[in-house]
């Protein structure tokens, strides 16, 4: 179902999702607009539950209906992440998965999907230490290589981005900026400047799976957000099954759903985690085409 007032990708930007430099994202969501479909986006943590699972869940989250993979690196301090989701990010440092392996999971996803956008979620410390690590600007050089199309820093403000945006740019990858009921019309406007492929809207105010989904706050929201954005608009943070997921897909191009996605798998058995989210994920997207 389409939103009213969705921004259209440009035509520069919606070339073969197979052609580097050519953008992935936004080519997914040119094609999603011209089906008037909306984007579901959901997010999982790397490594989590399992080390070796993740290239499997996301073939098979892309089975069941999802547009664009939202992968989170795991780290020791995720101010900005709820218990579900600091708990899934212990227990994948725990079994060894740091931006070394995260970077090799793509790759092998990438071996049998090269048109699903795969956007990294997590903070600026593991991106830092991987350049200290590999020398300058080796992480944008990697994730490329790799076939990563986007990074969501969750500690990088706009306004000290630009250079780092430019480079991600130039490489075929969008910088996606975070969005919160308190961001003033001022911020707005940086995020606008500096982001690409789309911005994520915080739904609530807290962490991830915090709280109870408003959807006409996020209705009322969602112009005023547009009137600086130029690019769509993903929401997140409470999206937890299709009635919530198609409420919000009336009004937002994409919807975002992570710490529910994360409670469903965390105690299935190996053999049993693809399917337990194909099962959860299906329901969704079928709620937002209908």
């Amino acid at each position: 179902m389409s939103a009213p007032g969705r921004p259209q990708a440009s035509g520069s930007d919606a070339r073969s999702a197979d052609d580097r430099p050519a953008h992935r994202i936004a080519a997914t969501f040119a094609a999603l607009q011209e089906k008037k479909r909306t984007a579901l986006i959901p997010y999982v943590t790397a490594g989590f539950p399992y080390a070796d699972i993740t290239p499997a869940l996301m073939h098979g989250m892309v089975t069941a209906g999802a547009d664009v993979i939202e992968l989170g690196v795991p780290f020791s301090d995720p101010s900005a992440d709820g218990a579900v989701i600091q708990k899934a990010g212990d227990r994948a440092l725990a079994l060894g998965i740091g931006l070394t392996q995260v970077l090799a999971m793509v790759k092998t996803f990438r071996d049998k999907d090269t048109k699903t956008p795969v956007v990294l979620m997590g903070y600026a410390n593991p991106v830092e230490r991987y350049d200290q690590c590999h020398g300058g600007d080796a992480f944008i050089r990697d994730a490329a290589a790799a076939g990563v199309d986007g990074l969501l820093i969750v500690d990088y403000p706009p306004e000290e981005c630009r250079e780092f945006a430019s480079k991600l740019k130039a490489q075929g990858m969008d910088l996606i900026f975070l969005l919160a009921p308190t961001s003033t019309d001022q911020r707005m406007q940086q995020v606008a400047e500096a982001a690409s492929g789309y911005v994520y809207y915080v739904s609530l105010k807290g962490v991830t799976g915090s709280g109870a989904l408003n959807t006409a706050e996020v209705e009322a929201m969602l112009p005023r957000i547009r009137q600086h954005v130029q690019v769509p608009v993903g929401v997140g943070f409470g999206i937890r099954d299709a009635a919530t997921a198609q409420a919000i897909g009336r009004v937002a191009d994409a919807v975002v759903i992570g710490s529910r996605l994360i409670q469903v798998i965390e105690t299935q058995p190996h053999e049993r985690v693809v399917a337990a989210a194909m099962d959860f994920l299906r329901p969704i997207r079928a709620a937002l085409d209908s």
